[in-house]
């Protein structure tokens, strides 16, 4: 009786780790600092949002978009993995953007899952029509009392081209004294960033390396294998600084150990 009570103490302790590493958000802050900074954009706020993948966090998201609005951000980025190809439920991460669009401008990029559905056209009409900027291999100025920087987006390798080919396309008509943010699903492109001297790349899709061990990291990432080097914080190369995002949701594997839900967010400040 004892070892069956033991059992049943172990399963519930065990039930709750699990609970607890799916569904506890936390928010990671970081700031940026550089002399391509506008004056006008010292103090600006962005708050990323990653790998989603279908999610719930709270009835109709929000947990999820109180913590957001927390942040006080001025933009938020959505760098892919919204949905998830393996049990698609778009509504569910659309309960989100609608909170979101309500915070701050919304700007978005896909992941591998979205292209994985073949859906990308419905999502891109659907997130449009709520007001998010979609990012498709594109750019767009913002301007804050007559400054200006560029925020830009590429799809996924899985369109079938080169990251390099998409980031030409994205920024092909853009002034290369501003500052650029860019939004794109994978930090294993980042000596592609960095030969394009990206100044702020925002990406995801490690997942935190899904298992985090205590003085190592991640376990494993997708693109990357075992042990990545790319899973969650900052890296910085020459004159590009990319930003990993942990993500919110799982995929294949059904758990996060030792690696909660994360939100980010990065602030600009002018050196």
């Amino acid at each position: 009786m004892k070892k069956l009570a033991k059992l049943i103490v172990l399963i519930v302790v065990v039930y709750i780790f699990l609970q607890v590493n799916n569904k506890w958000l936390v928010v990671t802050e970081h700031v940026y600092e550089s002399e391509r900074v506008p004056a006008s954009f010292d103090g600006y706020r962005i708050t990323q949002v990653t790998d989603l993948h279908d999610a719930i966090f709270g009835k109709g998201q929000e947990r999820l978009i109180e913590k957001v609005r927390a942040t006080n951000p001025d933009a938020i980025f959505i760098t892919g993995d919204l949905i998830d190809s393996n049990r698609y439920h778009l509504e569910n991460s659309l309960d989100a953007v609608r909170g979101f669009v309500e915070i701050a401008d919304v700007y978005y990029v896909l992941g591998n899952h979205e292209v994985a559905t073949r859906k990308m056209q419905e999502i891109y009409t659907v997130l449009t029509e709520l007001g998010v900027q979609v990012l498709p291999n594109s750019a767009v100025m913002l301007e804050r009392s007559g400054e200006q920087i560029i925020i830009a987006g590429i799809e996924d390798p899985l369109m079938g081209y080169t990251t390099q080919e998409m980031l030409n396309e994205a920024l092909i008509n853009t002034p290369e004294d501003l500052l650029t943010l860019l939004l794109s699903h994978r930090p294993e492109r980042f000596d592609t960033y960095v030969d394009n001297a990206i100044d702020v790349v925002f990406t995801g899709h490690a997942h935190g390396g899904q298992i985090r061990l205590p003085f190592i990291g991640g376990l494993v990432a997708p693109g990357q294998g075992y042990f990545p080097k790319y899973t969650a914080g900052t890296y910085e190369s020459e004159e590009t600084t990319m930003v990993v995002g942990r993500g919110l949701g799982n995929s294949i594997v059904p758990y996060r150990i030792f690696n909660l839900p994360e939100i980010v967010t990065v602030e600009l400040k002018e050196l």
